[in-house]
């Protein structure tokens, strides 16, 4: 009797084992996928961003004076347009370390590494989003108190297309913020995945 009860706890140990490590592969590979589709979904909201932006010009004629409308004319338009370009790269360069992970494995210190990067560019793409949206909410609205008129009213071609860049820019914003969430949670997950290890290997 008691062999059979033995050989039935270590079956069921085995399938359990078989069980975790099925679901184990399945949230990896799930989360390999998203970490892909959300990058991709960066560098490509941001080459748009940057083509609208870098196409953006208008010229109109003001009191006989010709006046142009161009990003590079903005020291925050310019700030944006790096940052972009920053991101977008970035977006493709960890392409290449995402889906080197996804073949050798994930460990804390690269899944640390990957978390530290997704934040710096979370933190870029922010700011540049923030300084564009600044001087576009000027540009559109004015301020009166401090006697900023407003030019869209004027240049509406130009700050149209810098609208659409901005909203293409938030959308990378969005897409690395949730990249670094996913992040974080995978570093809490080596984390104590590699605690519980070095509790079964101190354990006699």
């Amino acid at each position: 009797m008691a062999p059979e009860v033995a050989r039935d706890k270590a079956s069921f140990m085995v399938q359990a084992k078989s069980l975790s490590l099925a679901v184990s592969l399945n949230t990896t590979t799930s989360l390999f996928m998203a970490q892909t589709v959300l990058r991709v979904f960066a560098a490509v909201s941001t080459l748009a961003a940057i083509c609208v932006m870098a196409t953006s010009s208008q010229t109109i004629v003001l009191f006989g004076f010709t006046i142009r409308a161009h990003y590079s004319y903005s020291s925050a338009t310019r700030f944006l347009f790096v940052t972009d370009a920053i991101v977008c790269a970035s977006s493709l360069l960890s392409l290449i370390f995402v889906y080197h992970l996804s073949r050798s494995g994930s460990n804390l210190k690269t899944c640390f590494y990957l978390f530290l990067h997704d934040m710096v560019i979370t933190v870029l793409a922010i700011s540049g989003c923030a300084a564009g949206t600044a001087v576009g909410y000027i540009s559109r609205y004015g301020e009166e108190k401090m006697g900023w008129m407003a030019v869209c009213n004027r240049v509406k071609s130009f700050c149209n297309h810098m609208t659409i860049s901005m909203v293409l820019s938030y959308v990378a914003f969005l897409s690395y913020l949730a990249l670094a969430v996913m992040s974080s949670n995978k570093v809490m997950y080596e984390t104590n995945g590699e605690y519980q290890r070095n509790e079964r290997q101190a354990c006699p």
